[in-house]
């Protein structure tokens, strides 16, 4: 069992560190919540049955546990801060576009960052919406409304 995890998260690391970046403020507040939303995923993988992708699945926990933690550090610290300053993992040669959309992302709101994250991703609407819980057409809607907002903040 142990060995399956690892290799899960081996293969999705992608995804978690996308939402680590777009939840944490600095490289201290991503890494924390990268190994706060595996201790998550680890806990409850004996209860994941396989009826949806597991990416599917992680990407539900992980977005949970990252809006979660982020109530909790806006309450701890009363800071509204949401710019992350560095890129998580390590890379030398960031791109500026790169930087330019998670600048945008990161003034987003919780629900906004959590849409355009598994937009993405490539993920079909039918299962954005599974993991929302929104309709396929309001995660059209949702999605269009946040590329328009996110065209804006670009643009400023």
């Amino acid at each position: 069992m142990e060995q399956q995890f690892l290799t899960y998260i081996a293969a999705h690391q992608g995804l978690l560190y996308k939402v680590c970046r777009s939840y944490g403020p600095d490289r201290d507040a991503q890494r924390d919540l990268y190994q706060e939303i595996v201790l998550q995923l680890w806990h409850a993988f004996p209860r994941f049955d396989g009826r949806v992708r597991w990416s599917t699945w992680a990407y539900r926990i992980a977005l949970n546990v990252a809006i979660t933690q982020r109530r909790r550090r806006r309450v701890l610290t009363l800071e509204l801060s949401e710019r992350p300053d560095t890129a998580m993992p390590d890379s030398a040669g960031a791109h500026e576009s790169l930087e330019v959309l998670y600048r945008a992302i990161a003034q987003l709101n919780d629900a906004e960052k959590a849409l355009i994250l598994l937009h993405l991703d490539d993920l079909p609407y039918s299962e954005i919406a599974e993991i929302t819980g929104l309709t396929e057409n309001h995660v059209g809607v949702k999605l269009s409304r946040i590329k328009s907002k996110l065209k804006t903040l670009i643009r400023t």
